[in-house]
């Protein structure tokens, strides 16, 4: 069973339409990243798809169950946002173990899950911390490793990496690789290709509210072949640059 399907999904604010006969699937335990243009349509898709804009057409459906009329909360969805929606009164170590603390995990094996988490994405020194004496890269990490301990199958991160330094963001990638190989299904949108190349299972590029090509195998193809991709070729010329990319590397 696919993790996600959208069938012919639209989004509009009033007369302009962002979103068109969107058709997509995610499989289960798939690390997907989505690339493409400012504007394309990535942001607001990943945000139809938790709950968090209503869909103006077309259908999602999660774990096999339509979702339409869902309320976030109910979707089974753990999303990292762009501006880390962190909890300002809480300290960085209960951040972090909400998620654990609402499955009433016994205390002791939340500290070990929320230390072991903290020292992977560097944040031993701070969980004694507020949101606010973090620098936006810390809490960027922060709210990476409180999505990773909520109770759910599928994990959306909206660019996490953007604040992040290389070696910061080679730790987060690892880590959201390590949650898919646990059993996590994880959508991943990146502006930098170069980043999650190596560690994606697919690749997914969008231009102007449409899914060009859905099917892009990292390990059977390059970088500057998917960035031929975003830039925008015609429907033929991705087709011919993505099977002369499997071929040359098949």
């Amino acid at each position: 069973m696919s993790a996600i399907v959208c069938s012919h999904v639209d989004k509009a604010y009033g007369a302009t339409t962002v979103i068109r006969d969107l058709n997509l699937a995610i499989e289960e335990h798939e690390f997907v990243v989505f690339l493409g243009p400012s504007g394309c349509g990535k942001s607001t898709l990943l945000r139809m798809l938790a709950g968090l804009e209503d869909i103006s057409g077309g259908e999602v459906s999660i774990g096999g169950k339509v979702v339409n009329d869902l309320e976030p909360g109910d979707r089974g969805i753990a999303m990292v946002f762009q501006n880390y929606a962190l909890y300002p009164h809480m300290t960085i170590f209960d951040n972090i173990a909400f998620g654990l603390k609402r499955q009433k995990v016994p205390a002791a094996e939340i500290r070990k899950r929320v230390e072991a988490v903290s020292k992977t994405l560097g944040l031993e020194a701070y969980l004694g911390r507020k949101p606010t004496e973090l620098s936006g890269g810390q809490q960027q990490r922060v709210a990476i490793a409180r999505a990773m301990h909520f109770d759910s199958d599928l994990i959306i991160l909206d660019e996490p990496t953007n604040n992040l330094g290389v070696a910061e963001t080679q730790g987060v990638l690892s880590f959201v690789r390590s949650a898919r190989d646990s059993g996590h299904s994880c959508i991943f949108i990146a502006h930098n290709i170069h980043h999650v190349f190596q560690v994606v299972d697919r690749i997914v590029v969008m231009r102007r509210g449409k899914v060009v090509a859905d099917d892009i195998d990292p390990k059977k193809t390059t970088v500057a072949e998917v960035e031929r991709v975003i830039t925008g070729m015609s429907d033929k010329e991705i087709r011919d640059a993505i099977s002369d990319g499997r071929d040359s590397h098949g």
